[in-house]
């Protein structure tokens, strides 16, 4: 069964709390990827972290329900595996945005997100690109699910090093919008090391009733918004 709605200062406070989980897990992620102790602790790690996991799923959300921290509504995703704070696997990217489309996130990514040695994976690079460009539209008002993504890998992105993402929105026709973004690192911003391109296709209200039924929640992000 659904948990009862938060207040808003029920949600701060749990945010909060998330937020801290989320901290100490990723963490412990960072942790177990570039461990190399014998293995004896690497067993007993396991038992505890299995114990842990059977502590937190004593209540839990079905795999279609909305977490009460999120807000559907803006598109705040606390477990987002892109910058939830809640999340064990998000970078975390940093993000803002403005309402004239534009959007700026900053990250420094380690060995968890890791593809060649000592550089950033390419599927990482293009979610990361992804993410300030949805975010640039969604700031305009402009809700939509990406429906292409071209991605050009201009020089490796290295592990560890500062990095600054800009997007901002193009051109819309109809559903459609278009949107730019790129990848730098914040110590040579004249250096391009990735950028994208975006086609975003906002949902007409019955389709995003459709795609969200089973979460049971009003899900207005997506769709279209004058």
């Amino acid at each position: 069964m659904a948990e009862a709605p938060l207040t808003p200062e029920e949600r701060a406070v749990r945010r909060v709390a998330v937020g801290e989980l989320g901290d100490a897990l990723r963490d412990l992620v960072d942790a177990a990827v570039r461990t190399e102790v014998d293995d004896a602790q690497l067993a007993a790690a396991a038992v505890a972290a299995r114990e842990l996991a059977g502590r937190l799923r004593a209540r839990r959300r079905e795999l279609h329900e909305i977490a009460r921290v999120d807000d559907p509504e803006t598109g705040e995703r606390w477990y987002s595996p892109v910058y939830g704070p809640g999340s064990p696997v998000a970078p975390p990217l940093v993000a803002s945005d403005t309402p004239d489309g534009t959007a700026t996130g900053r990250v420094t990514v380690g060995k968890p997100h890791e593809g060649p040695p000592g550089l950033v994976h390419g599927g990482v690079v293009a979610t990361l690109l992804d993410h300030v460009l949805a975010r640039a539209l969604r700031a305009a008002g402009r809700g939509g699910l990406t429906a292409t993504l071209t991605v050009t890998y201009r020089r490796p992105v290295h592990l560890g090093v500062p990095l600054l993402l800009t997007a901002e929105m193009g051109e819309t026709v109809g559903r459609r919008t278009t949107a730019h973004a790129r990848l730098v690192a914040e110590d040579s911003p004249e250096v391009v090391l990735a950028e994208a391109e975006g086609l975003f296709v906002a949902l007409r209200a019955e389709q995003a009733a459709d795609v969200f039924s089973a979460t049971g929640r009003s899900v207005g992000a997506w769709t279209t918004r004058s």
